[in-house]
């Protein structure tokens, strides 16, 4: 399955009538709302909590440099190794090299969406190692051979019954409709994988900078098994993820798992600073920090900063309207829903996914939901007029040529009359009421609409007929 952000609108309009997809994005963007919602209400001190989690975050991002310098000195300090990747292509051949220098084979890794950002599977596969995905969800999409739909919940867009029928078909699994055995049943093969595992894999919540610790949060024990266990770890963070002190996270951990899952606190909290020591022997015997630019450093320097301070709790996406009736696979990239709409033109090229700004209502209703108050629907708006900018000279073009038409009668009575000749011509011809296929440009109006036809006779026709002159 491919990604393409630039056709938003054809996959939106396949989702539509998917009845299956609408059923299990009723489930699973309702309850996951509903408890965010249910569990948000029950801080006093909600709205100086986001505040608090707001600043926290500019501030990481307001002295970005210094701290990703403090964070590699800590690492280092640890006993850790450090490497920045500029981009995609420099942070798979980072952990190429990683593998080649340890002869590394068999890996296990929790869930990240920046390891499905840069694409690391497949490049991993086609160098002949294999990588297996822990996460319940994701292992899922990996049976699959899919791509995650949500930041946080992969598999948001398969039914219960679609994964009943995906195991069995193909995993062997015996039938049952109870979500317990299916979940034992994928239990059983990951405990052998993280058994046989050389190395393993992770992304990052959180940096803290002051002691060089990266932070991840889970629920199903996968992200300790995947980082403790192997004999080497690595973990792929987004340079945007440092944030100044452990207070700073003292205040983020308490609104990630509400806004994510509903959860007062997930049932892991994973740190690690490096690996395992005299002191502390527990864990991996080499750390690896893989620290990816990959576009964030452009976004940085732009207008659109603040798009940097998210903290992937996928709260905007359970609250949007586009994404409860589209899906995330709609979106064309690995992160969808209202931020990422605003991402993956940035990521990838305004051109590129030019339609992603313009899937919102602007309804605000991620901007309520996100915990760091991010202005989102400001955002799209902009990147809505950086569009409309680009195709600015036709626009002027087009607007003068509209303005010299109504300043002159003749040529305003004329062209009426043209535009209501040719609909009705068409429409005859085509038998139809209305039109849904005109030519371009204005096939851009009735790709998504109808044109009515102009009327038989002009307003300016009737006044001379019924009042006179």
């Amino acid at each position: 399955m491919e990604l393409n952000p630039g056709q938003f609108m054809e996959h939106a309009v396949i989702a539509l009538e998917d009845i299956q997809l609408r059923t299990a994005l009723e489930r699973g963007t309702g309850n996951a709302d509903g408890r965010r919602r249910q569990v948000m209400a029950e801080l006093d001190t909600s709205a100086a909590l986001r505040a608090q989690a707001r600043g926290a975050r500019l501030r990481g991002l307001a002295e970005l440099p210094d701290l990703l310098e403090q964070m590699e000195r800590n690492v280092v300090a640890s006993g850790g190794h450090v490497l920045w990747a500029k981009d995609a292509a420099e942070a798979n051949q980072h952990i190429l090299d990683i593998c080649r220098q340890h002869n590394l084979k068999r890996g296990v890794k929790s869930k990240s969406m920046v390891t499905e950002e840069i694409g690391m599977l497949p490049v991993l596969e086609a160098h002949g190692i294999k990588m297996v995905e822990t996460d319940l969800g994701e292992f899922i999409v990996q049976v699959n051979d899919s791509h995650p739909s949500h930041i946080v919940m992969p598999v948001m867009h398969m039914t219960k019954e679609e994964v009943r029928d995906l195991f069995m078909s193909k995993l062997g699994m015996e039938h049952t409709d109870d979500a317990e055995d299916m979940t034992a049943f994928a239990r059983k093969i990951l405990r052998e994988e993280f058994l046989s595992a050389d190395f393993g894999m992770s992304g990052g919540n959180f940096m803290i900078a002051e002691t060089g610790t990266v932070v991840i949060v889970t629920n199903e024990g996968n992200g300790r098994l995947s980082t403790g266990m192997p004999p080497l770890h690595i973990a792929v963070v987004g340079i945007e993820k440092v944030i100044p002190t452990w207070e700073d996270f003292a205040t983020l951990v308490q609104l990630l798992p509400r806004s994510g899952t509903g959860q007062r606190m997930t049932v892991y909290v994973n740190m690690f600073n490096g690996p395992a020591r005299t002191a502390e022997p527990d864990g991996p015997q080499e750390f690896y920090l893989v620290l990816l630019d990959n576009g964030r450093s452009d976004i940085y320097a732009s207008e659109y900063t603040e798009a940097l301070a998210c903290i992937r709790c996928g709260a905007c996406l359970n609250a949007c309207p586009v994404y409860q009736n589209v899906g995330g696979h709609s979106y064309g990239s690995v992160y969808s829903g209202p931020i990422g709409a605003v991402l993956t033109p940035l990521f990838k090229g305004k051109s590129l996914a030019s339609a992603l700004p313009f899937a919102s209502s602007l309804c605000g209703a991620c901007k309520q939901a996100c915990p760091v108050d991010i202005n989102i629907p400001d955002m799209l708006l902009r990147l809505r007029h950086d569009l409309e900018s680009e195709q600015e000279a036709m626009w002027q073009v087009g607007m003068k040529a509209w303005n010299f038409g109504n300043r002159h009668p003749l040529l305003y009575e004329v062209g009426g009359k043209v535009a209501s000749a040719a609909t009705r011509m068409l429409t005859q011809a085509a038998g139809q009421e209305r039109l849904n296929n005109l030519p371009y440009p204005l096939s851009g109006w009735t790709d998504h609409r109808d044109f009515p036809p102009f009327a038989s006779q002009s307003f300016h026709d009737w006044w001379r007929q019924n009042r006179g002159d």
